[in-house]
């Protein structure tokens, strides 16, 4: 007869843990409350949606809404590709700037973050929406968005990347007597460098889907497409614009993977 054993029960939680959960759980019905979470509403939705998609399929697939949607979708990705790539290589410097006992100070490091958790914090739209107001409506505006997004992520994760590198090369190079910025970059920025591909890959793929929606406020692209089409009632180029993004991201996400995958299985 073999011992089976006998499943590991929930501890049970103690007065403090008790309060906690209580206030997680009142702190959900709160926000429920203030978003304006009706069930009503939720259950009398889906004969609604039922109703879009009668009147969305099939989409609108005529030659020349396809042309100019097909045009307006290649401007999306060079916004994406134009603002991603020039921000991943803005937020290198950033990086050697907010990285923690790499070359700089704990002020210069604690501004930087400041700086680059404060460009986080503000959406990719509301940028766009300021880039509009400076440079004027156009495509211009969407990629300088973009750019600022991609150094406020890249940034602070190439900084964290550098910070998480073996430090036994680097306490090397210290012992020789090296200056600090020649073991950044002869030890730390080297090691660091499939970190940074895999973080550069992830911004493309938030660049490729932020550039999508940009086009609502003006900022060029493919969105202002998708705007007007609801705008006129006109849902089935609507969801042939919902589609076409659809396709782009996930062949964007499916090559970033495939990248990946072969960055990861030639380390190994």
């Amino acid at each position: 007869m073999t011992d089976i054993a006998v499943p590991t029960r929930f501890e049970r939680p103690s007065a403090l843990s008790f309060l906690g959960y209580a206030a997680g759980i009142m702190i959900f019905l709160w926000a429920l409350n203030g978003a304006g979470f009706s069930m009503e509403k939720a259950l009398s939705s889906p004969p609604r949606f039922a109703d879009f998609a009668a009147r969305a399929f099939p989409p609108n697939l005529a030659p020349d809404v396809l042309e100019r949607l097909g045009w307006k979708m290649v401007e999306t990705l060079q916004i994406a590709f134009a603002g991603a790539a020039t921000g991943i290589v803005l937020s290198l410097p950033m990086a050697l700037l907010a990285a923690r006992g790499l070359i700089f100070g704990p002020v210069v490091n604690t501004v930087t973050r400041t700086g680059l958790g404060f460009i986080r914090a503000v959406p990719d739209i509301a940028w766009a929406l300021v880039f509009v107001v400076a440079v004027g409506l156009g495509p211009f505006a969407g990629t300088l968005a973009i750019m600022i997004d991609t150094i406020g992520f890249c940034g602070r994760f190439f900084a964290d990347d550098m910070e998480a590198v073996d430090k036994g090369p680097s306490e090397g190079l210290t012992a020789t007597g090296a200056r600090k910025l020649d073991i950044a970059a002869c030890a730390t920025l080297p090691a660091s460098a499939p970190a940074f591909v895999s973080t550069a890959l992830f911004a493309l793929e938030k660049a490729v889907r932020s550039s999508t929606i940009l086009g609502l406020v003006g900022a060029g692209g493919i969105g202002i497409e998708l705007k007007v089409g609801f705008d006129l009632f006109d849902y089935p180029t609507a969801m042939t614009v919902i589609l076409m993004i659809a396709v782009v991201v996930i062949l964007i996400e499916a090559l970033s993977t495939w990248v990946r995958q072969k960055i990861i299985g030639e380390q190994r």
